[in-house]
């Protein structure tokens, strides 16, 4: 079957497979939930009745997304530094979408997408305008260049010439006004080629069948396609993989082995009553403050409980695959050797790279390439130089660390200088501190110490104190 211009294409299909999987996590407890047999099987023979009980009282463990949270949020726990653009872009950097935000409120949410999805994408769009001619115009209208975010879902496909874009595909949702109070949300797809876009809608066609049509359709001043793609893990370009992967599934199975243990713990809590020997037109009462009695010397009434073996090993199950998120999720901060050729050198200090700091150097990458399409928009040319937080074991550094850092100088291993650093990057002290302004600061609270501490009587040798004798006069000479 022939393609249609909304369809993805089989690079993105590919990429796409685990998505469902990871909307559902993000989306927590209700997701999953609603997700159902997709990843809470039904048991073979079990009820539906049984089924829908079980399901509505699984709980979801967030390790996924919190993981994630927790993972976007280092690179951007201090502020994004721009260096290399000119004051015009610097202004728009202070409302880079056009609705408030920030480069790194922006940033922010990139950061956590790509880190679920493993890509995702911006659009450095610019609106049309016509019949407008001063920068005051543009301001009240809001003809500027912006960025707009596309998630991966929304990324249908490409065509390349070695590696560069000369068609895109991007699945777009729309609000139009429907009536006087109402609102409709349609569907379209922006095609995007060097120089032109255009807007495809979906009509229903002579035969009552869905056709996609172009809707709109214009130029562009811009020779090329303004979009960056943003990467979890790069495979290529426009391909990326969740650096998460793994942690999702383990996630998924945790789902599953909590429903388990669920259902284990309510057959253990509800002891089954056996009853023997009664004969068939017995009438037996069963509660609280009851009492059954029964002629036959045969006749025998018991619980039957639960050993509880197995809820004891379901437990344990889930705390190790508690364990096993943990690390997995750390691993992205674990320090890996980089790899290199016969030809290249790595400088002292770069011989290894984290899994996320490998990821944030490629989102200073996208983001200058955003920032640049900013500029030409503008007809500016510059280059811009981006640059994130990325000394995640700093961060880790704990306070027997510091002291064992301390320690260290005033004992002569190391000099002030490296203590200073080594405190500064643990955010012990502030980021802005200069060691020579606080060397300056040191030695002006020593001077002003040593002015106001009291001052002591000099210590006079024996001679000069004079005999006991001397004293005793000294001291009947004395009048008030």
């Amino acid at each position: 079957m022939t393609a249609t211009v909304a369809d993805q294409s089989a690079v993105v299909a590919a990429m796409a497979k685990p998505w469902p999987m990871i909307d559902a996590l993000v989306g927590g407890t209700g997701a999953m939930r609603d997700a159902g047999k997709a990843f809470l099987p039904q048991f073979p023979s079990e009820p539906d009745d049984a089924y829908k009980a079980r399901l509505s009282q699984a709980t979801l463990f967030p390790a996924f997304s919190r993981t994630a949270d927790v993972m976007a949020g280092k690179p951007l726990s201090k502020e994004i530094h721009v260096d290399g653009i000119p004051p015009e872009i610097e202004g728009l950097l202070e409302n880079v979408d056009g609705e408030g935000a920030t480069l790194h409120a922006f940033a922010s949410t990139l950061m956590q997408a790509c880190l679920q999805y493993g890509i995702g994408g911006v659009l450095v769009d610019n609106p049309p305008a016509e019949g407008i001619r001063t920068k005051a115009e543009e301001e009240e209208y809001g003809v500027r260049p912006y960025f707009a975010t596309y998630a991966a879902k929304a990324i249908l496909g490409w065509r390349q010439t070695g590696h560069v874009i000369n068609q895109l595909r991007l699945l777009e949702m729309v609000t139009e006004p429907d009536g006087a109070f109402g609102d409709t949300t349609i569907q379209q797809v922006r095609v995007l080629t060097p120089g032109a876009w255009q807007i495809w809608r979906s009509v229903k066609g002579a035969d009552g069948r869905e056709v996609w049509m172009i809707h709109e359709e214009g130029a562009t001043t811009l020779k090329k396609i303004p979009f960056v793609f943003f990467y979890g893990i790069r495979k290529g370009l426009g391909i990326g993989k969740p650096p998460l992967l793994d942690l999702a599934y383990l996630n998924v199975e945790h789902w599953q082995s909590s429903s388990d243990q669920q259902t284990i713990l309510h057959t253990a809590r509800v002891p089954i009553l056996f009853g023997a020997g009664f004969p068939d037109d017995a009438e037996i009462t069963i509660g609280a403050s009851t009492f059954t009695r029964s002629t036959s010397p045969d006749a025998t009434l018991t619980y039957t409980e639960h050993s509880g073996a197995a809820i004891a090993a379901g437990r344990q199950s889930l705390l190790d695959l508690e364990d096993r998120m943990r690390q997995t999720g750390a691993e992205l901060l674990v320090q890996q050797p980089m790899q290199t050729t016969a030809t290249q050198t790595v400088s002292e200090g770069e011989g290894s790279r984290s899994i996320l700091q490998r990821i944030v150097e490629n989102f200073e990458e996208s983001l200058e390439e955003c920032i640049e399409l900013l500029g030409a928009w503008r007809g500016l040319n510059f280059d811009a130089e981006v640059t994130m937080f990325k000394d995640f074991g700093a961060t880790t550094l704990s306070d027997q660390s510091s002291n064992t850092l301390i320690s260290a100088g005033d004992k002569g291993y190391v000099s002030p200088e490296t203590v200073f650093t080594g405190l500064q990057r643990s955010d012990i002290v502030p980021p802005g501190v200069k060691w020579e302004d606080e060397q300056e600061k040191i030695a002006a609270s020593k001077k002003a110490k040593a002015a106001m501490a009291p001052k002591t009587p000099p210590v006079q040798s024996p001679s000069e104190q004079g005999t006991p004798e001397d004293n005793i006069q000294d001291g009947l000479n004395t009048t008030d």
